[in-house]
Formats: structure tokens, C-alpha cells, sequence
């Protein structure tokens, strides 16, 4: 085991760490209601998005192949959860989206599909770092730094901007129980 691996830094085992709490967060989005579910959100997704910035910048190593292990049947039924749990409030207006300098229209978003697409990274790399091939998961990193940088980062960052203003400027209500509501 080389300690001096990039592999066994703090920022790298610390994004582990919180990538593993998102993905099983994500995962058990049937147990949470809707409130407890943005309100976690709201305070693990800067988490995920800082640790996910502090990765050592690795060199991919081409002739490593990857067996990813989040499929699209598991992407569409996370996506498909987190959906159903927000309800009227998964769409948001997206600002960032490419299309929406060509466009005088508002383009519409989905938290769900947001959430879902940081979910494919981070369960993918936390499955490939868990296999203990030091080869496998510095390449892992590497994967995921570069899809952090270019592919889900921003939709992190969307999601949250939305969450944020459900969590805070929204009539969400913590649970009570049914005599209360009465």
C-alpha cells in the first residue's frame, strides 16, 4: 500500500466519506419526508460540491477500463424517487442551461434529474473505490474530478440554488403529526 498515493490524502478519503453519505441519502429518499429531504439536501449537497473540489488533480490512465455499476434502470428509478417526493416543486427555471442564450423563453429544469446526475458519478466512483485496486480507484478519482469539473458540478450547484429557495422561501413546514394538522 504506497501512503503517498493521492488516493490516501485527506481531501480524497474525506470525499469518500461524503459521497458515500449523498449516495445513500439518495438512495433512501422513500424513507424521508419532503421537508427532512430538502433540508439534508441543502446541507449535504455544498458539502459534496466542496470535497468534490479539494480532489488532487490525477492524470488518467487510458488503458484502465472501468466497470460503472449505476445503470440507467437505476439513474431513472433514483431520479423517478426524488420526483414523485418533491412533487409540484422538482422544476425550477434553469439559468445556466446552454440553450438559454439562443432562447427568450424560461427553460425548465428538474432537481430530480440534477440530483440524479451527480448520483451516477458519485455511486459509480464510491462502487469503483470500494473494490481496493489502488490502479482502479486513482483512476476513479480522476474520472470523477473531470466529470465533477465538466459534467455535474453545475447541475450540483442548480440544484441546490432551487432547493435553497424551497428550503428557505417556500411554505415547507417540518412534519408534525396528524393531530396537529387537524
Amino acid at each position: 500500500m504506497n501512503e503517498h498515493s493521492p488516493i490516501y490524502e485527506r481531501n480524497t478519503l474525506e470525499f469518500v466519506t461524503v459521497a458515500l453519505e449523498f449516495c445513500s441519502f439518495i438512495e433512501n429518499t422513500k424513507e424521508v419526508s419532503l421537508f427532512d429531504f430538502v433540508d439534508k439536501a441543502t446541507k449535504l449537497l455544498p458539502l459534496l460540491y466542496l470535497k468534490a473540489a479539494l480532489l488532487p488533480e490525477i492524470e488518467s490512465d487510458d488503458d484502465i477500463e472501468l466497470e460503472l455499476t449505476v445503470t440507467e434502470d437505476m439513474y431513472e428509478s433514483v431520479r423517478e424517487r426524488i420526483a414523485d417526493l418533491l412533487g409540484e416543486y422538482d422544476a425550477y427555471l434553469d439559468t445556466f442551461h446552454p440553450d438559454m442564450q439562443y432562447s427568450d423563453a424560461p427553460i425548465a429544469a428538474f432537481i430530480s434529474e440534477n440530483l440524479a446526475d451527480v448520483y451516477q458519478d458519485t455511486g459509480n466512483f464510491v462502487s469503483l473505490f470500494r473494490q481496493g485496486n489502488e490502479d482502479i480507484m486513482q483512476e476513479a478519482m480522476a474520472v470523477c474530478r473531470t466529470n465533477f469539473i465538466e459534467f455535474w458540478g453545475q447541475p450540483l450547484l442548480n440544484a441546490l440554488k432551487a432547493m435553497h429557495s424551497l428550503r428557505y422561501n417556500a411554505s415547507l413546514e417540518p412534519d408534525t403529526n396528524e393531530e396537529e394538522q387537524e
